[in-house]
Formats: C-alpha cells, structure tokens, sequence
C-alpha cells in the first residue's frame, strides 16, 4: 500500500525519505505520523497502512535523516534499543519541526501524489520522540490538529502552550518509565485547562503501550487510545 518518497526540506538546501501509504479512493485529509526513536519501522509502516484504509493520505517522515537516513530499528533487540537511544542523544528536535512543517507544505502544495493539487487538512501523530514533537508542531506550526502518545519531555515545553492554536490531543500512560509522575503531573497542571488540549491518563500502562507490534503493546489500552485518536481526527480533520 505504501511507498518511499522525498519531500525538500524547509531551507531547500536537500531533500528527505518518507513512507508514504496512499487511500484507495480520494484522500479528503492527510496525517503526518511521526516515528519514535527506531526510525521508520514495520510498526510506523503499519499505522500509516491502517491510516490509509481508513482514508487518509498517511506521511512518516525519516527524522534521523541528517547523520543516520533510512535506520529502521527494533526496540525488542537491546543492541537495536540502544542503537536508538544513541541517536536520540544527538537529535535536534528544533530540526524535526521543520522536517513536519517541511512535509505540511510539500502535503499542501500537492508534491507528494501526482495530480493531486490540494489535500484539505493536514494532522499529525507522534509516539515518544514523535510525541513531543506532535506538541512542539501544534505550538509551532499550522498543523489542523495534532495527537502525542507518550511524548518525552513535553514538560519542560509548557512555555510553548500559549501559542497552541488547533486541538492538540496527548495520550499519558501513568507508568511510564520515561515520563515521571513529576513531569505528568507538570503537564497536566500546565495544559489541564487550555481550551485547545485534551489529555487522557491510562492507568498503570508503560511507555509504548500503543506500538504496532512488540512486545510492549497492551492490547486493550491501544485499542482504548487510538480509538480516541480516530473520532479526535475525524472531527478535526473531515
């Protein structure tokens, strides 16, 4: 269902991979899905499919393009994970917001699918580094509508709330091992009243609970989140 494809980056100065997985029929909206720390893997190449089958034009762009383009790790292998952790550790997250606001454009301007000249909204989706950038997006770019799951360092970014102009949805998982109850509890005391964000806390489940496959899917909370995350968007977006 899906294909590589570039998009220019925002300087016009070199281009990037994206997976991009397309609706059969006309795509009335389009989500960004923004991939964790391992890349754009089999998981991220699934949600995009599953987004796609439900009729969007779904774009996962390659965040580690600039010192490791096209790395696809699996965060069941500890050599992998720690792989992942590494290149978390040299990424700019200011970089990846022009790499989302970059994929906003090409999605607008029609550059991605052929003979298409205008594709409505566009959304975005994150998942741990993803997340974070999903908030950092709604603070700072025009996306229509944007969904974090499990997004690391949100709370040191609440500075950032007041510029919030389109939905912002946050999924937080109460046991995760990368986001204490400090930062939650942060996260809900600075964007717990602002009329654009909606967060939901799901009791006792980890980082990654909501992951395509591997072993840290739960089932049930997955199902719980990303039906939310489906009528937030058809709502927003449709």
């Amino acid at each position: 269902m899906g294909e590589m494809v570039r998009i220019t980056a925002l300087d016009g100065a070199a281009d990037f991979g994206a997976y991009m997985a397309t609706p059969s029929g006309e795509a009335k909206a389009a989500i960004i899905v923004i991939p964790e720390i391992f890349g754009i893997n089999a998981g991220i190449r699934q949600k995009c499919d599953k987004l796609a089958a439900k009729g969007y034009l779904a774009v996962a762009p390659d965040l580690f393009w600039r010192f490791a383009p096209g790395v696809e790790l699996n965060p069941d292998v500890e050599e992998e994970l720690n792989e992942a952790f590494g290149y978390f550790q040299n990424y700019d997250a200011d970089n990846g917001v022009k790499d989302i606001e970059a994929s906003i454009k090409a999605i607008r301007g029609g550059k991605l699918v052929d003979g298409v000249a205008e594709i409505g909204k566009v959304g975005c989706v994150g998942y741990c580094l993803g997340g974070k950038l999903a908030y950092m997006a709604a603070a700072r770019t025009d996306i229509d509508a944007s969904v974090g799951y499990y997004g690391v360092g949100i709370d040191g970014m609440i500075g950032e709330a007041d510029a919030i102009a389109n939905p912002l949805m946050l999924h937080i998982p109460t046991a995760d091992g990368f986001v204490d109850a400090d930062a939650q509890a942060a996260m809900h005391k600075g964007l717990g009243n602002h009329g654009k964000v909606t967060l939901y806390d799901y009791d006792g489940l980890d980082h990654g609970f909501a992951t395509e496959i591997g072993e840290r899917r739960d089932e049930e909370g997955a199902a719980l989140a990303d039906k939310r995350t489906a009528e937030f968007f058809a709502e927003h977006l449709f």
